[in-house]
């Protein structure tokens, strides 16, 4: 009798694995638009202590294969490499406005991005995460 409610309740977790879906898209058509900075990785500075005034975006222009937005700061733009759920900025020869600005959020926010070398997308298409080396580093919301 203690087999069999083994058996079962093993053969309950299997069937329960094999039918929870995935709840992220990684198609590199769902990043087209802007994303907002919600969360970023590393720091001990409260992310509003790094953000005081203006949230950093990222802007995804798939078509024109290209990468833009503001690091709370400065205005930055580079080539978008993209392929699957694979992601490059290292590569992308990002060029950034030089304007001085308070604390270091933008240069944390520009250093954080040379680590990303992958990304999800919830499947509503919401929340953009990044990730390197499988950890999330940075999150967005769609804007």
């Amino acid at each position: 009798m203690k087999k069999n409610s083994l058996l079962i309740a093993f053969l309950v977790l299997i069937m329960a694995a094999c039918t929870t879906t995935k709840n992220t898209t990684n198609s590199p058509n769902s990043l087209q638009g802007e994303w907002v900075l919600t969360y970023i990785s590393g720091p001990r500075i409260a992310f509003e202590g790094l953000y005081p005034g203006q949230k950093p975006v990222i802007n995804f222009d798939i078509a024109g294969q290209k990468v833009f937005g503001k690091n709370s700061c400065n205005s930055y733009s580079g080539k978008l490499t993209i392929e699957g759920d694979k992601i490059n900025f290292k590569d992308s020869k990002m060029a950034v406005t030089m304007m001085a600005c308070q604390g270091n959020g933008d240069r944390v926010y520009m250093d954080m991005l040379e680590k990303i070398d992958s990304y999800s997308i919830t499947e509503e298409g919401k929340v953009l995460t990044m990730l390197g080396n499988g950890v999330p580093l940075m999150r967005f919301e769609k804007k």
